[in-house]
């Protein structure tokens, strides 16, 4: 029986995705059953999300031995189990993204995060993973860092469909579309379909508010303290006015008229992390058509058991979010040092559950042997 809480807000035009994948989870019929019954119609991974499969249960334990055997290598090793569970949930995913005419049933894969400031190397990997996993409803993930930029609109012109990761300032989300548009174009030109090419563009929420929070409680101000809890709503707010500009622009509609897809935005980190915040904070104010929300599955329980959808909460309420903004400035928020920050941080805790997952693999090839 599909769940009314979930289907209001499918029917209100959010694409519901879950931020999370295990071998488990597709073995046991899990990923089915949240498609069947919670209006799950997409899945993204990371580096977290893997480290976090690889260390419970034993549903990997076979295909280690196999590894093992073969003599692979730690990162051979990581590769061959990731890309055949993505490879496994596109599978799971095939009938959605049909029925969605390829705008949902979409599993994403990142690249290594030790390339996030390394345009040529994460270039170099999109495509081999595009090649690897092998499957039309892909997603490769790439940073938005200064240098994956340019590797964003790369991978877009050879016809590789992209999910732009760790975005956390509009200045930066707008750098992003631009990407978006260049790989496009570059695409076009060299001969691809360009329908068949599609991105999401995943703005984080929740980091937003506990590094801002966190800066707003040492000022200790009443005015400082009455701003905590506000700022990622209001930043997504002004990310979705900037993402209606961008692709109501004579440049999107030049390339639209050639089958393009919009790169949605995708809303990241929705989990709530301050548990002074209701746990559905992120899902309910972000309400809005042709956007996905990507949930932990914490949060999509806790909204499919008590989440409310009340309309559209995002168009039009930029001039509100940019008073948000204005009064974080003046109580004495750094802004773009905020967002330096959180990018940094991104990139290091990927590269760290990254190193994780490596040194679990290593261990588990060495217990096999």
């Amino acid at each position: 029986m599909s769940n009314d809480r979930l289907g209001r807000l499918a029917a209100a035009g959010v694409s519901i995705w879950l931020d999370d994948l295990s071998r488990e989870r597709l073995n046991s019929g899990n990923l089915q059953e949240l498609i069947t019954d919670k209006h799950v119609v997409g899945v993204t991974t990371n580096p977290t999300i893997f480290a976090s499969a690889l260390s419970k249960g034993e549903a990997y334990d076979a295909q280690i031995r196999e590894l093992a055997a073969r003599g692979a290598s730690v990162e051979d090793t990581v590769r061959e189990i990731t890309v055949a569970d993505v490879q496994q949930a596109c599978d799971v995913f095939r009938g959605t993204w049909e029925a969605t005419n390829g705008v949902d049933g979409r599993v994403s894969l990142e690249v290594d995060p030790g390339l996030a400031r390394d345009t040529e190397g994460t270039v170099a990997q999109a495509l081999d993973l595009w090649k690897a996993v092998d499957r039309p409803n892909l997603l490769v993930k790439i940073p938005a860092t200064e240098q994956g930029l340019p590797a964003i609109t790369r991978a877009l012109a050879e016809g590789v469909s992209v999910n732009v990761t760790l975005i956390f300032s509009v200045e930066r989300y707008r750098a992003v579309m631009d990407a978006y548009l260049e790989g496009l174009e570059r695409a076009a030109a060299n001969g691809h379909q360009l329908a068949s090419i599609a991105s999401v563009a995943s703005f984080f929420v929740s980091r937003v508010d506990t590094e801002i929070d966190k800066r707003l409680e040492a000022i200790g101000s009443e005015a400082a303290l009455a701003l905590r809890g506000k700022a990622a709503v209001a930043n997504s707010r002004l990310a979705y006015a900037a993402y209606q500009e961008v692709f109501s622009s004579d440049r999107w509609k030049a390339l639209e008229a050639k089958g393009a897809r919009v790169q949605r935005p995708l809303w990241a980190s929705t989990g709530v992390k301050n548990p002074d915040y209701p746990d559905t904070l992120y899902i309910t104010e972000l309400v809005v058509a042709d956007t996905v929300n990507t949930m932990p599955e914490k949060t999509l329980l806790a909204f499919a058991d008590h989440g409310e959808v009340h309309g559209d909460r995002v168009t039009g309420t930029a001039a509100e979010a940019q008073e948000v903004f204005d009064a974080l400035e003046r109580v004495g928020i750094d802004l773009p040092d905020v967002f330096r920050v959180l990018e940094d941080e991104g990139v290091e805790k990927f590269d760290k559950s990254w190193a994780e997952l490596g040194d679990t693999v290593a261990g588990q090839l060495q217990q096999a042997r």
